[in-house]
This record gives structure tokens, C-alpha cells and sequence, in this order.
């Protein structure tokens, strides 16, 4: 198990530093084009976050080394249903996708692919990962301390702070602007 907890756990971070440069990429073609972020002060909190989680679920794993539960392939399985919904949220939002809230005036929120059905999918895909990572090697401190700080902090913060961007973008005007988003 110590062997796939590296897996895993490289697998993770290195998906985090290569989406944090996919962002940053995506993020310089959005404010040319005229993009405007909301809810900058809490994006630091959102990193502290995410940085919580790894070492929370490394130091529980490594050093405390909970008994594995015998049903661990269910979050595994879980955590990979996880990453087909990740790529999904990607190709759907495309350009848009994004760790900040970076909104085009005049941009309308995607209607297509997850977001059919789920407002945030990208939201639940994090909290699903936070959920079933630590369950498959028995960190039950990490799989509730940091996902609940994160959930709270989805509700109370982020999603607010999106869902008002996303508001005010469609109703802001912009020349040529005709392009969906997030």
C-alpha cells in the first residue's frame, strides 16, 4: 500500500502544479481579452487549503500509518470516477477553466458538458478527490478535517464569489465579446 500511496500522491501533485500553470496560461489570455478577477484575497486561502490537504494526508499516511480498511478499493474507485469528471470539467470550460475567478464581461456561464446538470462541477470533483484519497489508506482525520474546511469554505466563500461574477459578467457588455464561460 506504501507503494500506491506514492502513486497516488505524485499523480496528485503533480496534476496540481500542472494545472496551476494551465491556469496561469489561461488566465494571461483571459485578461487580455479584457478579464476581470473577482475574489482575489481568498485565492491565497484556497492554496492553504489545497497545501493542508497533501500534508495532512501525507503526515497521516506516513507517520500515524492507519490500518488500510478492507474496502479500500471503493475510493479508489471513486477518486478515478474523480479524474474522467476532472478532464471532463477541462475540455468543457477549455480556455475559461481556471484556479481564479476570472470572468469576460459579457461571457455566459457554459451550459454543456458537466455543467448540464451540476452548476460546479469542478467543485465536487475536489471534494470528491479530498474524500476518497485518505479513505483508500484509512486517514479518516484527513479525509473529514481538510474536505470539511474545503466544503465550508466552497460554500461560504468561493461559490458566492463566483456565482456573483458569472451574474455581473452577462450582464456587462463588451464588443465582440459573444464566448461562454464557466
Amino acid at each position: 500500500m506504501e507503494r500506491l500511496f506514492w502513486v497516488l500522491f505524485i499523480i496528485v501533485v503533480l496534476q496540481r502544479l500542472g494545472e496551476l500553470w494551465l491556469a496561469r496560461r489561461n488566465g494571461q489570455r483571459m485578461r487580455r481579452r479584457g478579464a476581470v478577477e473577482w475574489g482575489a484575497r481568498h485565492y491565497p486561502a484556497a492554496v492553504l487549503i489545497h497545501v493542508f490537504f497533501l500534508l495532512s494526508w501525507w503526515v497521516e499516511v506516513m507517520w500515524f500509518q492507519p490500518p488500510t480498511p478492507p474496502w479500500w478499493p471503493v475510493p479508489l474507485g471513486i477518486f478515478w470516477l474523480a479524474q474522467g469528471l476532472r478532464f471532463w470539467v477541462l475540455k468543457s470550460l477549455g480556455p475559461y477553466w481556471n484556479t481564479r475567478v476570472l470572468v469576460v464581461p459579457g461571457m455566459r456561464p457554459i451550459r454543456h458538458g458537466p455543467y448540464r446538470w451540476v452548476r460546479h462541477p469542478n467543485y465536487l470533483t475536489v471534494v470528491l478527490e479530498m474524500i476518497s484519497l485518505p479513505l483508500i489508506f484509512g486517514a479518516w482525520f484527513t479525509a473529514l478535517v481538510p474536505t470539511g474546511i474545503n466544503v465550508a469554505f466552497l460554500l461560504c466563500v468561493r461559490i458566492p464569489v463566483e456565482n456573483a461574477a458569472l451574474r455581473h459578467a452577462a450582464h456587462s457588455t463588451m464588443p465582440n465579446s459573444t464566448k461562454s464561460a464557466k
